[in-house]
């Protein structure tokens, strides 16, 4: 892949105006899929989680999963949408072998919800609102995996797998209206607005929104026109970017990608690109299709979908509290510093720390491991905190060191072993034998030995001069392998210099 060459963000933004939309697609937590009764959830060996409607056999006919029905309600209400008292399916058609029946059941002219507009808060405080065309129900479509080749993708491949366990899996894709005026904050709003969808929908719990795992996924469309200019430019749309950090630099790359080659004299070619994560850049995808290329005619199978108004206003009085009004309060209910408070948002771990305080440890100790260790080792490891370790699995972790059975050291080691797969926090202390110490009489012991062999610390320390006692905690602390509570052992020290 040849690197483009890309101009200097500012200068980018001087000549030229950024255009932004985002298309967010939305995995529903259902039971069963949208169109079939086949199980809906995470794994699984490839293609089991089917039917014959999935893979649209001869002969076998959807039906609308009801939940997944009220849930896309809730989240269009959730948007500040209209919900249409009368909404129907269509036929999207496009040819590619993760689609059985060669078609997606979607919805075209006629979205569930539309018209609507979602606050989204920017990490120095503003407040951008975002303008939402529609939110539609759909199908997803089965996983490729392209075997061979250098890319791990189709260009190259020796040949591609299919699972279709994702096929049929409800989703609710939201469409933005073109969105203007963000200017040098283009990046950061695209992060923002992509964490606030995934909170919105985190709080109604109708998804996991785990995209690592693709339970959401962004579009994000980004052209560039001249200041002054009415006529939009091209547009490129980069698809299925998986993590909020990679949204934000993939718009970023595309504004100073399309600046240079738009001041070069060349032309934008309208089209989908990929992202890639190793080398901060996008690559061509295909040519981008309009509507007319997809050919949608209504879906003869299914009925309008018609809810009505005592359903709607059911789950309207059912929203819970929007993600801004819940951070105010969440900020201050934890008593964090505007600095702590940003930290844990910027870093998109607002959810964790909630979950993690939910599950009984306290604010400073969820953030604390959230935002310390654990986002060390995503580094250390490529991957984003919230795929490595569960809040419920961190609040033990935080018990455990409440308890003092363990201390900050030995629960960093904890942690590894739960990351790596070895069980909950209490079943790596076990296996691995890293409880604190707590039996005096071995401390006790160890300090005797630390004492004979630096006997000149126990004068000092008779002499009041306590803080020599560290050389002895230090050599404690070396034979116990970390694994004794170093304030006991510093009592026992001055208990022992008293006694003599």
């Amino acid at each position: 892949m040849a690197k483009a060459t890309l101009m200097d963000f500012d200068k980018a933004l001087e000549l030229f105006e950024p255009v932004l939309g985002f298309e967010v697609h939305v995995e529903l937590n259902t039971r069963t899929k949208m169109f079939s009764n086949a199980p809906n959830y995470f794994g699984g060996e490839p293609n089991t989680n089917i039917t014959p409607v999935d893979l649209g056999l001869p002969g076998s006919l959807p039906v609308v999963n009801g939940q997944a029905v009220r849930y896309s309600i809730s989240l269009g209400l959730a948007l500040g949408c209209s919900i249409a008292p009368s909404s129907r399916f269509a036929r999207k058609n496009y040819f590619y072998p993760d689609l059985a029946k060669n078609y997606q059941i979607s919805q075209y002219d006629e979205p569930i919800a539309f018209e609507g507009s979602v606050d989204v808060e920017l990490a120095d405080g503003r407040t951008f609102t975002v303008p939402i065309e529609r939110a539609h129900m759909e199908e997803d479509a089965g996983k490729l995996t392209h075997v061979g080749g250098a890319t791990g993708r189709i260009q190259g491949a020796e040949y591609s797998l299919v699972d279709y366990n994702r096929a049929g899996v409800p989703l609710v894709e939201i469409v933005t209206k073109p969105i203007f005026g963000a200017g040098a904050d283009a990046p950061e709003l695209a992060k923002a607005y992509v964490a606030t969808i995934r909170d919105i929908v985190v709080a109604l719990g109708i998804s996991d929104a785990r995209m690592e795992r693709g339970n959401l996924r962004c579009d994000a469309n980004v052209s560039l026109r001249p200041y002054g200019q009415e006529k939009l430019g091209t547009r490129t749309e980069t698809k299925n970017v998986n993590s909020l950090r990679s949204v934000e630099r993939a718009v970023r790359y595309e504004i100073q990608r399309q600046a240079q080659i738009l001041a070069d004299g060349g032309t934008i070619i309208q089209e989908t690109r990929h992202w890639h994560e190793d080398t901060g850049a996008t690559s061509a995808g295909r040519p981008k299709s309009d509507a007319d290329d997809y050919r949608y005619f209504p879906e003869p199978d299914l009925l309008p979908v018609v809810p009505s108004p005592e359903l709607i206003e059911e789950l309207r009085a059912a929203l819970p509290e929007a993600p801004a009004a819940r951070r105010r309060r969440l900020k201050q209910e934890w008593g964090f510093t505007d600095l702590e408070f940003q930290d844990v948002q910027n870093a998109g771990l607002l959810v964790e720390v909630s979950e993690t305080v939910a599950a009984g440890a306290s604010p400073q100790a969820a953030r604390k491991w959230w935002s310390g260790e654990i986002s060390r080792l995503a580094n250390a490891r490529g991957a984003e905190a919230t795929s490595l370790v569960s809040p419920s699995d961190v609040a033990a972790l935080v018990a455990l060191i409440d308890s003092g059975a363990l201390n900050d050291r030995l629960a960093r080691q904890v942690l590894e072993g739960v990351i790596d797969g070895e069980g909950s926090p209490q079943e790596v202390v076990d296996a691995r034998g890293l409880a604190v110490v707590s039996d005096d009489g071995a401390l006790i012991a160890a300090i005797d030995e630390a004492l004979a062999a630096q006997p000149d610390v126990l004068a000092k320390i008779k002499d009041g001069k306590v803080q020599a006692a560290g050389a002895v905690i230090g050599a404690v602390m070396k034979a116990m392998k970390g694994q004794a509570d170093a304030a006991r052992v510093r009592e026992l020290v001055i208990e022992r210099a008293a006694a003599e």
